[in-house]
Formats: structure tokens, C-alpha cells, sequence
């Protein structure tokens, strides 16, 4: 327990520190805050770091799951599983929210989209209209989610180490594994907190309205997340997963109908409607036994830890 608190201690007081300019500033219209969210993402590392180093006094690379790596085959295997998971639940979000009448799509003239780069042109001064086919463009931006998740990599792993390198396995000691993986969770979308409650991902919510969600949507999401920890034994599968899924969960923009209004906590990956295709895929991970891992991983699992 002692190892839990010292944790939760540092990771969420690291972000709410890292955050207060904004609660003291201008909030999310802050020129600070990219610097800000990037940085609360490494408040969990730290955290982790610092208890497994000076708490449990155990060795850091194999405690928090960095190691694991071989056979390279099998390695690259789950990376590219990370990457292609994300994606396709922030991809499948979007009907499913449209078939409940919560989403309107434009997937012909990305007529949404089309009025986002014009009003970007007319603030940097351009023309009307922007010479290359709006088609061209969404396609374009479907390739810069590849490149975001490499870049966002760095970052996401600040979470992760945290979250399923250390949080996930420890909780796994103590309890069965669904309730480690929903605890682990809950606690993650609860650590979005200083920028969600001023309206970070929810900007048409009120502030515990936005929290619950966030929780809710970490909670789902997470559990993916720790699949991927789990059968892959090691964190970098997550990580990438986190990555892909930051540099994706934005993609509604393309695709959404132009003067078409959207609540996330309804529609998107991160509302209710986004939670569907999810839950059905851990529901069915759960039921062919893919929550169980690596037998190398389960080892680190079990290893005894301080108190």
C-alpha cells in the first residue's frame, strides 16, 4: 500500500503542479498549454520510477516492463497490432455515433473539413480556397497520424511506464486481473483531471460531466491498453497504442458534415457511442483468455514488491 500512495502522490501532484499556470492563467486559451499537457505526461514515469528505484528496490527495466523484447519477430508483431488497434476503434467510433444520430458524416466533399482549412486560409490571410482537392488533404492527414504516433512515442511512454509498466502489474498482485485493469483505469482518466475540468477533450461539457466521461473513456480504452501490455510483456505495445491513439482520436474533423454540431462525451472515441466497439472487443478478448499474458510477464507480475 505504501508503494500505491507514494505513487498516486507523485504522479497526480507532479500534474496538477505542472498545470496550475493554467488554472492561474488564461486556462486552455494559455500559449502554454502543449507544453503543459506534454509535460504532465511524464509525471507517471517519474512516479514510477521513483518507487520502484527507492520503494521497492527493484531492478527498473525489468519492473516496468521495458524489457521482454525478444523474439524481434514476434516484437514488431504487437507494435504494429498497437498501431493498427487504435486507429480502427477511433475509425469505428464514427459510424456507430453517426447510426445513433449523434455524428453527421460528409465522406464525399469532407464538407466539415473544408470550412476548418478555409477558415485557417482566411486567418493566415490566403484565399478563399485552397488549390489541392480536399481529398488530397484528408488523405494527407491520415498519413500524419503515422507520423504522430512515432513522434508522440516519447511522451506516451511517459504515461505508460506509469499507468501499465508499474500501476497495472503492481494492482495485478494484490487482486484478479479485471479488477486491476478497471482500477488502473478509473485512475488514469481521474489523472486527466487538471486539464479536463477545464475543458480539455469536453469543451461543451460541465466539469464533473467532463471527468466522469474522461474516466469512462480511459476505463475502455485502458483495458485495450492492457491487453496489449499484457500479451505483448512488455510496454512499448502500449505506449505505441497511446501514441496512435492521441495522434487519431482528432480524425472526426475529417470527416464530420459541414455546420454539423458534436458533443464528445456523446459521439467520437471518447463519448458513450465511442465505448461500444470496444467493450465488444474486450468482452471478447476476456472470453478467449487474451487478459492472461506472456508466461515471462506473469513472472514479473507475481515478483514480490515492498509495501
Amino acid at each position: 500500500m505504501r508503494a500505491l500512495l507514494i505513487y498516486l502522490a507523485i504522479s497526480f501532484g507532479l500534474s496538477w503542479l505542472v498545470a496550475l499556470p493554467l488554472w492561474l492563467g488564461d486556462g486552455l486559451d494559455s500559449p502554454l498549454l502543449v507544453v503543459v499537457a506534454v509535460t504532465m505526461m511524464f509525471a507517471p514515469a517519474v512516479a514510477a520510477l521513483v518507487v520502484v528505484r527507492f520503494v521497492e528496490r527493484r531492478p527498473v527495466a525489468r519492473s516496468l516492463g521495458l524489457t521482454h523484447v525478444r523474439p524481434w519477430g514476434r516484437f514488431f508483431g504487437w507494435l504494429a497490432l498497437a498501431f493498427v488497434v487504435p486507429v480502427l476503434l477511433v475509425l469505428a467510433a464514427l459510424p456507430v455515433a453517426a447510426a445513433f444520430g449523434l455524428y453527421e458524416m460528409d465522406l464525399v466533399g469532407f464538407s466539415g473539413f473544408q470550412e476548418v482549412v478555409d477558415d485557417q486560409l482566411a486567418v493566415l490571410g490566403g484565399a478563399g480556397q485552397v488549390d489541392v482537392p480536399i481529398q488530397v488533404l484528408v488523405a494527407l492527414q491520415l498519413v500524419n497520424v503515422v507520423i504522430g504516433s512515432v513522434v508522440n512515442l516519447v511522451p506516451a511512454l511517459g504515461e505508460e511506464l506509469g499507468w501499465r509498466g508499474w500501476l497495472l502489474p503492481h494492482l495485478m498482485r494484490r487482486t484478479h486481473v479485471a479488477t486491476a485493469v478497471v482500477v488502473s483505469g478509473v485512475i488514469w482518466g481521474l489523472w486527466h483531471a487538471p486539464v479536463v475540468l477545464l475543458g480539455y477533450n469536453y469543451p461543451t461539457a460541465s466539469p464533473w460531466v467532463a471527468l466522469v466521461t474522461m474516466v469512462g473513456s480511459c476505463t475502455v480504452i485502458g483495458a485495450v491498453f492492457s491487453w496489449l501490455r499484457l500479451r505483448s510483456g512488455n510496454v512499448w505495445a502500449p505506449a505505441l497504442a497511446h501514441g496512435a491513439f492521441n495522434a487519431a482520436a482528432g480524425m472526426h474533423v475529417l470527416f464530420i458534415a459541414a455546420g454539423t454540431s458534436l458533443d464528445t462525451t456523446q459521439a467520437t472515441v471518447l463519448g458513450w457511442s465511442g465505448w461500444i466497439v470496444p467493450a465488444v472487443l474486450i468482452a471478447v478478448l476476456a472470453a478467449t483468455g487474451q487478459f492472461r499474458g506472456r508466461p515471462s510477464a506473469r513472472r514479473d507480475v507475481a515478483a514480490p514488491s515492498a509495501v
